[in-house]
């Protein structure tokens, strides 16, 4: 057996990647490295299949043909690296495997060293996902990665990161970084802190986005800028977030939404080309906020299937049936779902989700089913001819029909039937494919009131300009301004975001008052971007993408930690490293910091 002393690098140079060969390859010697992804012992001839980050080939060692080589073989054993040399050669008609890219040929070796051998290993490398609980694929991550669903979803996660490159920069962008200790701004969520040592009590923050940096860099002339930026948020985390991140970072001097909407769908396209070689109709279609949510109850809507949200509360004008008569009065508005007869809900289910949407929402659910003409149900006796005759028709009802009815605040029920919707498409597959369905939606709101801090706040952020043709409702009726705001939704997931950016600094200091920042408190936060603003701002926008939510769009799958090298878990921490950690206490000395639990 050939494993020789230790060697920092392999015996002879790799000629090609395993997964690459091809019958046009039959007679070529060849220097293959990789890792034993199997091993059969048929007695005489041993066979590997040999794997590296472009695919498998087949190995076969014949006593005859090289005993050393046969010897290696024999002490070969799963995720063993191994170096090898070999004559590729065609197989013959029978044993030919038509489900692997290089099935047609296989390597004859003629050399062979083990360069690492490997320990029983914790999961099936070629098992798949479900070979082993995600905790343990996160503790042993890198071995994890060694799986082709993850070298496939890295690999395209780079192609699609070339294409965002080759289309900007044919666009005129430049790649500008910016820093990552910087300080402190209210941006929404919490920022990680960065102890000073050779200042003692000040901090740095790692930034949540560039957003304040890439205006700066519109003021200092660089008028089309972009990077690939990693921003870190200190929030709690839900199913698809992580504290750290990236993001594809766009802005540009003097542009309109319609210029950016163009770059950015440009940019889609070209990933998409790059990524999977595919193309993408443009342009994408628009939809304004107010609509959005009125139709689907949701400011990102899934466009793969129907199930539209109605409204309802003019039909229930007038109605007897008094807890919707009871909300009308306060105001309230009344909006349903009709689920057609290929998609019913027994009546088990349905009290399952009326006791679901009471005890988690606080709101009660009616549900009729439409049967030639009349209703049956809870309420449906409740209900008068004239407002049945008026819902059916706003909700074109059929016969066998379900509606489902939700009333309350109409800022609480919209986002609930949304929710709702969303739920029973998940249960009725209707979500089914991954055929992209873009739309933008556009005409934001430019704030809205926080209950809980009692002011009103950027739905945005506090640096977005409002759309012209709504000032003069900026003193009187703010929660009526639109933003000049577009984010762009692909099936349901917010992709990416942006706005026009305010350019005048008396302006952003009005803003801010309306905020309930005053201009002492705007300067102390604020004060170097307004006085950058100062200088011959001119005018800019911009737009921002996740760089992790592209990766699942163009893999096809739904959890970020299918597209991260090294994610952490819901609770911010890395199972393979034991991050965050305790640190010696003469690190804190040095920093000028007493931990108190």
């Amino acid at each position: 057996m050939r494993r020789g002393k230790y060697s920092p690098v392999p015996p002879w140079p790799r000629t090609d990647y395993c997964g690459r060969l091809r019958a046009e390859d039959a007679g070529r010697e060849v220097g293959l490295w990789g890792w034993v992804a199997s091993r059969r012992d048929h007695g005489r001839l041993i066979f590997i299949d040999l794997r590296d980050r472009e695919g498998l080939v087949q190995l076969v060692f014949n006593p005859e043909h090289d005993s050393d080589a046969h010897q290696v073989a024999g002490a070969a054993r799963a995720e063993y690296y191994i170096a090898v040399r070999g004559k590729v050669v065609r197989r013959t008609e029978g044993t030919i495997n038509r489900e692997l890219a290089t099935g047609e040929i296989e390597v004859l070796v003629s050399e062979a060293e083990i360069l690492s051998p490997s320990q029983p290993l914790p999961f099936a490398i070629g098992g798949g996902v479900e070979s082993a609980a995600e905790e343990v694929r996160l503790k042993y991550r890198y071995l994890d990665l060694r799986r082709a669903e993850m070298q496939r979803n890295l690999t395209r996660r780079h192609q699609a990161l070339r294409g965002v490159r080759a289309w900007l920069d044919s666009q005129g962008f430049v790649e500008i970084e910016t820093p990552i200790l910087w300080r402190a701004t209210p941006e929404g969520a919490r920022d990680y802190l960065v102890p000073s040592r050779v200042n003692p009590g000040k901090f740095y923050a790692l930034p949540q986005s560039p957003q304040l940096l890439k205006q700066l860099l519109m003021v200092s002339g660089f008028d089309r800028y972009y990077q690939i930026a990693r921003c870190f948020r200190d929030e709690d985390l839900r199913a698809n977030r992580q504290p750290e991140f990236s993001q594809i970072d766009i802005e540009m001097t003097g542009a309109r939404p319609d210029d950016i909407i163009e770059i950015a769908e440009g940019m889609i396209a070209s990933i998409y080309e790059f990524a999977l070689g595919r193309s993408i109709v443009r342009p994408f279609p628009r939809m304004s906020y107010s609509e959005a949510m009125e139709r689907f109850g949701s400011d990102k809507p899934d466009l793969r299937f129907g199930l539209e949200v109605k409204n309802l509360t003019a039909a229930f004008s007038g109605t007897s049936l008094r807890v919707f008569a009871d909300a009308l009065g306060r105001g309230e508005s009344i909006y349903g779902l009709v689920l057609p007869p290929a998609y019913q809900l027994s009546r088990r289910e349905l009290d399952e989700l009326t006791e679901a949407i009471r005890s988690q929402k606080g709101l009660g659910l009616a549900w009729v089913k439409s049967s030639d003409g009349s209703w049956q149900g809870p309420i449906a006796r409740h209900v008068g001819e004239p407002e049945r005759a008026r819902v059916t028709e706003v909700a074109a009802l059929s016969r066998g029909d379900t509606l489902l009815m939700i009333a309350g605040q109409q800022d609480k029920v919209r986002p609930l039937m949304g929710e709702l919707r969303l739920q029973l498409a998940a249960k009725f597959d209707l979500r089914r494919g991954n055929e992209p369905r873009f739309l933008w939606v556009i005409d934001f709101p430019m704030f809205e009131y926080s209950e809980e801090e009692q002011r009103l706040v950027a739905v945005h952020h506090p640096f977005t300009a409002p759309n012209p043709d709504d000032l003069e409702l900026l003193d009187k009726k703010p929660l009526e301004v639109r933003a000049l705001a577009y984010d762009l939704a692909l099936n349901g997931q917010e992709m990416g975001g942006g706005s026009i950016r305010i350019h005048d600094p008396e302006f952003q200091l009005k803003i801010f008052s309306l905020l309930g920042i005053d201009r002492d408190q705007a300067f102390s936060k604020f004060g170097f971007l307004l006085d950058a603003l100062s200088y011959g701002a001119p005018p800019h926008g911009g737009i921002a993408f996740g760089v992790d939510r592209i990766a699942m769009m163009v893999c096809e799958t739904d959890s970020l930690r299918d597209v991260m090298a090294f994610p952490k878990t819901q609770k911010a921490v890395d199972l393979m490293s034991g991050a965050p950690s305790e640190v010696d206490p003469r690190q804190l000395e040095e920093l000028s910091i007493k931990v108190v639990l």
